[in-house]
């Protein structure tokens, strides 16, 4: 399932959420501009590496120049190819601009950026010893998801679903699409506590227990940030 667009309007432009969309357009096209050896390097340096976090890393593994912390940051506006990235983008832009409208420019961008960090750190508690760069907006996202169905729980979803060689479009209340979406990022996760290779991982190392654990911590936040009151 594929989200093309929600059916809210909204009452101020999502600058924050345009701004987000093309800062990690431009960070991924600076990514395109380096050598292999390059970018690895960049993903070691800016990418969560959850071994630099627990200070377990095997030696050569130490980053000297961002202090560990900020990889919490640095890491979600980083990709690890072009579906990576358009996905996430494209759920940005269909969910993000209805909770800016919400909460408003400045506190839709704390709200956002803690939710990446929490989201990093639900994937580094399960693999504090990991030496696997993880990386992507998709925790930060996810958290947006969270917030969206429970503040816009029947909101119809249009949406574009794989018939065999035949695609088609259907409207979906947010509360069955993103449900859906939480459920399976939940099974992944648990499954990959059971498996001994890197299942769930994506390129780059951006896996399930992040998308899981943002979309909780979006829920958890959005009514402490005021999602709820009216503005």
């Amino acid at each position: 399932m594929v989200p093309l667009r929600d059916n809210n309007p909204t009452t101020i432009t999502p600058y924050v959420t345009y701004g987000l969309i093309a800062a990690n357009i431009l960070v991924f096209l600076y990514q395109l501009s380096l050598s292999p050896q390059e970018l690895q390097g960049l993903f070691q340096i800016a990418a969560l590496v959850p071994c630099q976090i627990s200070d377990t890393c095997p030696s050569g593994l130490s980053n000297p120049l961002i202090p560990e912390w900020l990889t919490l940051v640095t890491s979600q506006f980083l990709h690890g190819g072009f579906l990576h990235l358009a996905g996430n983008m494209l759920f940005l832009w269909v969910f993000g601009n209805n909770i800016e409208d919400k909460l408003g420019h400045i506190k839709y961008l704390i709200f956002y950026l803690l939710c990446g960090v929490l989201a990093a750190l639900s994937q580094w508690f399960f693999s504090q010893n990991s030496t696997i760069p993880a990386l992507g907006a998709s925790g930060a996202i996810a958290g947006v998801l969270g917030a969206y169905i429970f503040r816009f729980p029947k909101s119809q979803i249009l949406t574009l679903i794989p018939l065999g060689f035949f695609w088609t479009t259907i409207r979906l209340p947010a509360l069955f699409f993103l449900g859906f979406w939480f459920f399976q990022q939940a099974f992944y996760g648990i499954a990959s506590l059971q498996a001994r290779s890197n299942i769930g991982m994506e390129s780059g190392g951006v896996a399930y227990w992040a998308h899981a654990g943002g979309f909780v911590f979006g829920v958890v936040l959005a009514p402490l940030f005021g999602l709820y009151k009216r503005r």
